[in-house]
């Protein structure tokens, strides 16, 4: 897992960006200082497909709040669900989302929810982009030498940088 690299990414605006599921739950902290966006740490938490649903949503639990204590993020993004063709997986994925609300509320992390549309309109510029061009734009944003692995970690890093545009532009409206 990345760390924080200096003491600048210490005082930067820090966001927690999440894709949420039940096997796998992308992370991403972002900073901000002075304009300039910066990766300070990114990763997935995995869960066992044998342990029970319990089990796993305890762990995305324990792990996120391990996470949170570690980069002491000020604020969070969210990406929302939308429709999946399997009922079992979209009330999975529902009670893993619900889990990862109740932590950042507990950890009192500051919560905003962004859709698949939002995330890629602010990423790509296009609502509609595939995913391949989402994980090009975020390597390409972050100047980073690989696009992150497993697509979920890729997926929480644009969640991030979609909160942090989302501010800039609600700066620039308010």
């Amino acid at each position: 897992m990345p760390t924080l690299k200096n003491k600048t990414a210490l005082n930067a605006l820090r966001v927690l960006g999440i894709d949420p599921g039940t096997a796998t739950v992308g992370w991403a902290i972002i900073g901000e200082t002075h304009g300039v966006i910066h990766p300070i740490a990114f990763g997935h938490i995995s869960t066992e497909k044998d342990r029970s649903q319990e089990e796993r949503l305890g762990e995305i639990a324990g792990d996120l709040q391990s996470i949170i204590e570690k980069y002491l993020p000020q604020e969070a993004a969210v990406e929302q669900l939308f429709f999946f063709k399997n009922k079992k997986t979209i009330i999975e994925v529902g009670q893993a989302r619900g889990v990862i609300l109740l932590t950042l509320e507990q950890k009192n992390v500051s919560i905003s929810n962004y859709t698949p549309l939002q995330i890629k309109q602010s990423v790509t510029g296009y609502g509609k982009a595939e995913k391949k061009q989402v994980q090009l734009m975020v390597k390409n944003i972050l100047k980073l030498k690989t696009i992150p692995k497993p697509d979920d970690t890729a997926d929480a890093i644009a969640v991030a940088l979609c909160h942090i545009n989302s501010r800039k532009i609600n700066r620039l409206v308010t």
